[in-house]
């Protein structure tokens, strides 16, 4: 039991997943950061400035929608990057490799030549016009 554990773990997808992850989980800390120096005062400008910009306030109840705005341009951004430095790549390998697995013509084998060209010239000399000559 404990050795499919084990060739569990090391199987080559679950590598690759961790490190998919991490590296998934840091890029969105990278966003995060982005979004949350540049993006957010931005955002606050618009909106009127301040701590609180883009946001509105009723009956005590505070309604962030610079917030949603900002998650909006983080995910936009995240999947773009996905897209754009994982999916197109990928795509394009793909079609390389399916190109490069394209089957060879068979070889025909000689007999099944000969037989092909004996056909071939018995089909000549019924035709009209083809000859009468017999073999």
């Amino acid at each position: 039991m404990l050795k499919g554990f084990k060739d569990f773990l090391l199987r080559g997808n679950i590598v690759d997943l961790a490190v998919a992850v991490v590296v998934g989980t840091a890029f969105t800390a990278l966003v995060g950061s982005f979004t949350s120096s540049f993006i957010n005062p931005l955002l606050g400008l618009v909106g009127g400035g301040g701590p609180k910009g883009m946001t509105v306030t009723v009956n005590d109840q505070d309604f962030t929608f610079g917030a949603f705005i900002t998650a909006l341009i983080t995910f936009a951004i995240t999947a773009a990057v996905v897209y754009f430095f994982v999916v197109v790549p990928m795509k394009t390998v793909q079609e390389r490799l399916a190109r490069g697995k394209e089957e060879a013509p068979v070889a025909v084998p000689e007999d099944i030549q000969i037989l092909r060209e004996i056909r071939d010239s018995l089909a000549a000399q019924q035709r009209p016009g083809g000859g009468t000559t017999q073999l």
